[in-house]
């Protein structure tokens, strides 16, 4: 039996390049930019720091006015006192945060990361500093390449110290959530802390300095899940970073092209291939190769070419904001905008308004307060004097206002079954407390119940305040009849 032709071994490409997943990354020096995006940008740094820096220093009501207190299980934010059986609005919270992320990504991409994300925040607070101490990109290079001085030495250690201080500060208002951040300070003057304290504040610290100072968008490339699966958010409509081939192609610099007139030379397109895009890319790539998944779409590209432009009296927008549809089909911006209302992006507005509804509606009718039922396993059922069966229970009330507030217990489900509590149950703001309590039933009615296990309901009733009625829960328990 003949063999078979031998397989022809593939033509190597001359373009090909071999890279090792094992290799040093290559450090990008991104250059500083301005303009109207960035100034966005920048915006959104201050806004969400000076939430995220201010608000664990805000009072309210004599307390911090946002603080998850673990330790009590309570989470006050402003407000609202919220408890462990309030795990429901949590779970609408990031819903709607996932039905957000989506419907931003499909109408204009990754507007998230590129201008609201804590990485993309952090990268440029560091980034920032970095100018400040060691120059722009040029100068940053240069001094890379220098041997070290005192000059360097200062230069480098005194932006690690910067940088360090930044950590520092944010792991310790990141715990301020937890532990009361006025409390907190006086444990970090003193060298007081606990040990979580001390974990999540350098643990956290130690995250911000690491992926903000040195990882930077490999946290992005490589680390973030988001950067994979958003093409499936995307359409032929979705808003995109774009490079205008048609106009900006064929590439390059000539002498001949004037500042003054505006003209390009025959043959060449609008780019001059100056290269500032990539210099500008905090993920060190081309846009001009097209959309890649390593584009986090913070828009500096857009603002250094047209900047360019602006120089060469072209008209700006060789970079821009686009859709794949309207570069193909060189579509003018209202046809862009009328196609953003499109079937998938209604669904999503549609699902987001009644999550958003749904959840503020829950939140406006929540009662004030949480009961819980729980049987004392120690004494299930008992006959106690005059043939009365007797079972013990233990109820919590959670008081979630933040004034002090009165409660009555009633039982009902067995005719004259009764509590021996009689006076009300009083808690302080925010409190909760276990309260004992018996229920009783007449000897005859338990003869003809029967034994077994019976259904009753405890109603907890809130004593009226202000001329207001008072709320009521009902939780469900059995009663048990010993044979």
């Amino acid at each position: 039996m003949s063999a078979g032709p031998s397989p022809v071994a593939p033509a190597e490409d001359p373009a090909a390049q071999i890279v090792s997943l094992y290799q040093k990354q290559r450090k990008i020096y991104a250059r500083a930019v301005s303009g109207w995006f960035a100034g966005w940008r920048w915006a959104l740094v201050w806004a969400t720091q000076l939430v995220f820096y201010g608000l664990p220093w805000l009072e309210w009501n004599a307390r911090q006015a946002v603080l998850f207190d673990l330790g009590a299980r309570r989470f006050y934010i402003f407000g609202l006192v919220l408890y462990p059986q309030d795990f429901i609005f949590l779970t609408g919270l990031l819903i709607i945060s996932a039905y957000a992320l989506f419907l931003f990504t499909t109408v204009a991409g990754r507007l998230w990361c590129g201008y609201a994300c804590p990485q993309t925040v952090y990268t440029e607070i560091y980034m920032w500093v970095e100018r400040r101490l060691e120059g722009d990109r040029a100068q940053r290079m240069k001094l890379d390449a220098a041997p070290w001085s005192l000059e360097k030495l200062l230069r480098k250690g005194g932006k690690q110290v910067a940088w360090i201080a930044i950590g520092l500060w944010t792991g310790f208002t990141f715990v301020g959530y937890f532990t009361p951040i006025q409390t907190l300070a006086g444990q970090v003057m003193s060298l007081g802390l606990g040990p979580w304290e001390w974990f999540w504040t350098l643990f956290y610290g130690f995250a911000t300095y690491g992926n903000a100072g040195y990882m930077r968008e490999q946290v992005c490339k490589y680390m973030c899940p988001y950067a994979r699966f958003q093409s499936a958010m995307f359409d032929p409509d979705t808003l995109i970073i774009t490079y205008d081939a048609a106009r900006g192609d064929p590439r390059g610099q000539n002498a001949r092209r004037s500042k003054k007139d505006g003209a390009r030379p025959e043959g060449l397109g609008d780019c001059i291939d100056c290269g500032l895009c990539v210099q500008v890319c905090p993920t060190g790539i081309d846009i001009r190769n097209g959309l890649q998944y390593e584009c986090i779409g913070c828009a500096a590209c857009i603002d250094v070419c047209n900047g360019v432009m602006d120089k060469m009296n072209y008209p700006r927008g060789l970079i821009r904001y686009d859709t794949e549809r309207g570069m193909a089909e060189r579509a003018p911006r209202a046809t862009l905008w009328k196609r953003v209302f499109r079937p998938r992006v209604l669904v999503y507005t549609g699902i987001l308004g009644l999550v958003c509804t749904a959840l503020l509606v829950a939140l406006l009718l929540r009662t004030p307060f949480k009961v819980d039922v729980v049987r004392d396993r120690g004494a299930l059922a008992r006959v106690v004097e005059d043939g009365w069966v007797e079972n013990v229970y233990r109820l919590q009330v959670m008081n979630a206002t933040e004034r002090e507030q009165r409660y009555t217990v009633a039982v009902q489900g067995l005719e004259g079954a009764q509590i021996d509590r009689r006076e009300p149950v009083a808690l302080a703001p925010a409190e909760a407390r276990w309260v004992a309590l018996a229920v009783r039933v007449p000897p005859e009615v338990a003869a003809q119940a029967g034994s077994g296990a019976h259904p009753i309901s405890f109603q907890v009733t809130l004593a009226p305040q202000d001329g207001a009625d008072g709320h009521r829960v009902v939780e469900k328990s059995t009663f048990l009849v010993p044979r």
